[in-house]
């Protein structure tokens, strides 16, 4: 065999082994367009077979999107370890979204008791303190001189005052989600994320529902000291007016 026709064998090789990396190249690409379709109508357990078998053929954006799949936990329990090791495959490979994810899952270790805090335990205590706390007044069952009436009725209006502002900022507040500072809410996972939703709503059903026990425990009270000091005062001036006059004074400058 002459040297071009070597030449010419070796040039059909490469054009070979060519045509057959372009073909799967589209094969792949087509199947990893099929994957997304399937994770978008969240049919999650389908495109995480084909994504799986994609990342395993050595596809940089597969195995992204797969160690995604492991870190949310779709298609199955979250597994951070598959998770890493995805987005470590993908990192190594210039996967840019794979390598910050895998900033993040470090972050993450750093700030648990952050995320634990808004998942589980805050207990909205900022949102009814300073001028937001509002200690019910001290309210008689009747009053009977006028300056322990004056007394009374400013504690009652202070009162009203502060838990008209009260239900005023926690409405604002709604809905508390977010109030989730922004650099923990990106470090959340779905699952987290969900728990805390869930978690806080009940923290401000539970402060709702704690002011207005405390408004109907005031506004009762409020109600018989109104109703026990106004007949005190109707039955004061009717004894005053039924009152026989001192005339004595009149007589005298007569």
């Amino acid at each position: 065999m002459s040297g071009f026709e070597r030449e010419g064998t070796n040039m059909k090789k490469i054009a070979l082994m060519f045509a057959g990396l372009l073909l799967a190249g589209l094969v792949h690409a087509g199947e990893l367009d099929d994957a997304k379709a399937l994770f978008e109508q969240k049919k999650y357990p389908e495109a995480m077979k084909l994504y799986t078998k994609l990342a395993n053929a050595g596809n940089v954006e597969a195995q992204q999107q797969l160690g995604q799949m492991y870190w949310y936990g779709e298609a199955g329990e979250i597994d951070n370890a598959k998770a890493e090791m995805w987005f470590k495959k993908a990192a190594a490979k210039g996967n840019k979204v794979a390598a910050d994810s895998l900033v993040i899952m470090q972050q993450r270790v750093a700030r648990r008791a952050d995320i634990d805090y808004w998942v589980s335990k805050y207990d909205g205590e900022d949102l009814k303190t300073g001028k937001f706390y509002c200690p019910a007044p001290r309210v008689p069952a009747v009053s009977k001189q006028a300056d322990e009436i004056d007394r009374v009725s400013n504690a009652i209006n202070k009162w009203q005052e502060c838990y008209n502002g009260f239900v005023t900022n926690l409405n604002a507040a709604s809905p508390l989600a977010n109030r989730i500072p922004a650099d923990i809410a990106k470090l959340m996972n779905a699952a987290e994320t969900d728990k805390a939703r869930i978690h806080l709503a009940q923290v401000q059903e539970n402060l709702s529902e704690e002011a207005k026990v405390v408004s109907k425990m005031v506004l009762a009270d409020v109600a018989v000291w109104r109703g026990a000091t106004e007949a005190y005062i109707a039955e004061h001036n009717a004894i005053v007016n039924k009152a026989p006059k001192d005339d004595s004074i009149d007589k005298k400058r007569n």
